[in-house]
């Protein structure tokens, strides 16, 4: 999945410092939710995340589930502050499922 972040070094830094100590609820939350593993990488402005997940995963069951979760929906918020859409995206859509072109 990609994403972007403002481009301000100031709140890259920020977004990069809250990402070595992520709440404790959103990671219980991305655990639940059937995601077994998540790195995400960053050049510049631009973030892709992966994801490995279990059977039970679905973004529309991820999806439910972060709509009942007040800190999650904090979690959220919070980091939009960072984050800029991609010039594609939908209206509040965020991250963005990328095609695979290779696998070795």
């Amino acid at each position: 999945m990609a994403l972007d972040l403002k481009d301000d070094e100031h709140l890259i830094r920020e977004y990069e410092e809250y990402h070595k100590k992520v709440w404790p609820e959103i990671i219980q939350s991305i655990k639940d939710s059937g995601i077994q593993n998540m790195e995400i990488y960053r050049i510049e402005n631009r973030l892709f995340m992966i994801m490995e997940v279990d059977a039970s995963f679905s973004f529309e069951r991820k999806a439910k589930m972060d709509a009942g979760n007040s800190k999650v929906e904090e979690w959220e918020n919070l980091m939009w502050n960072y984050q800029k859409a991609l010039p594609q995206a939908k209206p509040n859509e965020k991250w963005m499922l990328m095609d695979q072109i290779f696998q070795l």
